[in-house]
């Protein structure tokens, strides 16, 4: 008797928090969506779009290497599990041929299917739901003249509970903000333009702004750095340091607006040279920007509070190493010999994996002809102990005025 009353309880406990939970999932849930403007009264054309889609690099996350573009499947691991970017050409069965306007504007704002369900924020809806109406029917107008690509969407592969889409809903009313961009009147009209491409079709943060547990970005850190999983130089899925775009002393304090318009142009400066995951944003995305456009968010990003996140230990005096060599003894750097140590914001990030990724394996840098003055530096991943890479790691995050936390080699070894 005992034993059936224990387990009638448990049942009991068990259909209240099931309830609970239920009623819980409904109250955070979001309303329908108001629909958008009719498409024809919007100043939009597919000329506008083709450049909203270079702003969004749509191609890149759409585009699996070596397959048809805008076709999809191109795999985004996370810590939630691996998800497979979508079909985006006009293909009738498997891309966005049967969309509406109204149908892609909710899948833009709101992070919805057609049938309803929620889409992922992989997809970076909650930086694309900044972009004006007509905007985002100018990137409707030009995916619809793409050639369409027959290609099923590839299954997710996402741990449980991440699997259930309904727990979106939920998730959106905690994180997502579904408004339009709105000007800031005490800055001037470039500050706002690059702060409209920053924060909406370019979604900068996606990558550049840590998340919390539940994959959202933290916006009181906005833009201070992130760290996600990506390919390093031989294929294999390693952790990235996205660094910090404010002008904090461990980001961009020391770099010129020109010298940001030249690297988001032409991937090369003075202070860097892009490599790993940034090759494809220059060259499928800012490098195709006007120069009005560059300079306006190398307005922004200098005119935003400085900010960054709070760093780990220092390191003790006995594991700092020598690295001047190559970029010389001030850490400056030259046209041939290195980009400049001193300053650098990927040097100095808060996490240190792409450090440690250009230690371990060289600079994954663009082929011909886009960096060609430089002597690539080489791979030091099979001749230094993990406990040496460390040390030079952290030599150079707290030499030439650099201010960065101490490299474990435990922490070289998770990037091997």
């Amino acid at each position: 008797m005992t034993f059936v009353k224990s387990r009638c309880k448990a049942v009991t406990a068990m259909l209240l928090i099931a309830t609970a939970v239920a009623i819980a999932l409904f109250a955070l849930t979001p309303g329908e969506p108001t629909p958008p403007p009719p498409l024809a009264s919007l100043d939009a054309s597919a000329e506008k779009g083709s450049y909203l889609a270079k702003a969004g690099n749509c191609a890149t996350c759409h585009t699996v290497e070596g397959g048809e573009s805008h076709a999809g499947g191109v795999p985004f691991h996370t810590p939630f599990g691996v998800l497979y970017s979508t079909n985006i050409t006009p293909d009738k069965h498997t891309g966005l041929g049967n969309w509406s306007f109204e149908e892609f504007h909710q899948s833009m704002k709101h992070g919805l299917r057609p049938d309803g369900s929620h889409l992922y924020p992989a997809f970076p809806y909650t930086a694309f739901a900044k972009m004006t109406d007509a905007d985002i029917a100018s990137l409707y107008l030009y995916l619809r003249t793409l050639e369409p690509v027959e290609a099923p969407a590839r299954a997710n592969e996402l741990n449980f509970p991440y699997n259930l889409r309904l727990l979106l809903g939920p998730w959106k009313t905690l994180f997502h903000d579904g408004e339009t961009y709105q000007p800031d009147t005490a800055q001037s009209a470039a500050w706002n333009r690059g702060a409209y491409l920053v924060e909406g079709p370019g979604h900068c943060g996606a990558c550049h702004t840590p998340r919390n547990a539940l994959g959202a970005e933290q916006p009181d850190m906005a833009l201070t750095g992130g760290v996600y999983l990506d390919k390093v130089k031989f294929g294999n899925y390693r952790p990235w340091s996205a660094v910090n775009l404010t002008p904090h002393g461990t980001g961009l304090a020391t770099w010129s607006e020109e010298d940001i318009v030249a690297y988001l142009k032409h991937g090369l400066s003075d202070r860097a040279v892009m490599h790993g995951p940034m090759v494809e944003v220059i060259q499928n995305s800012t490098g195709h920007f006007s120069d009005e456009d560059l300079k306006a968010m190398a307005a922004y990003l200098k005119g935003i509070p400085a900010n960054a996140q709070e760093p780990g230990p220092a390191p003790d005096k006995e594991t700092l190493a020598h690295c001047g060599s190559c970029h010389l003894p001030t850490g400056r750097g030259d046209s041939v010999l290195g980009v400049s140590l001193a300053g650098n914001p990927l040097v100095q990030a808060t996490d240190p994996s792409s450090l440690i990724n250009i230690i371990l394996y060289g600079p994954h840098l663009p082929p011909a002809p886009f960096v060609v003055d430089r002597t690539q530096m080489k791979m030091f991943g099979k001749r230094l102990s993990d406990n040496d890479i460390a040390n030079i790691a952290s030599y150079v995050r707290n030499t030439f005025g650099n201010q960065g936390s101490a490299v474990t080699p435990e922490q070289v070894k998770k990037q091997r």
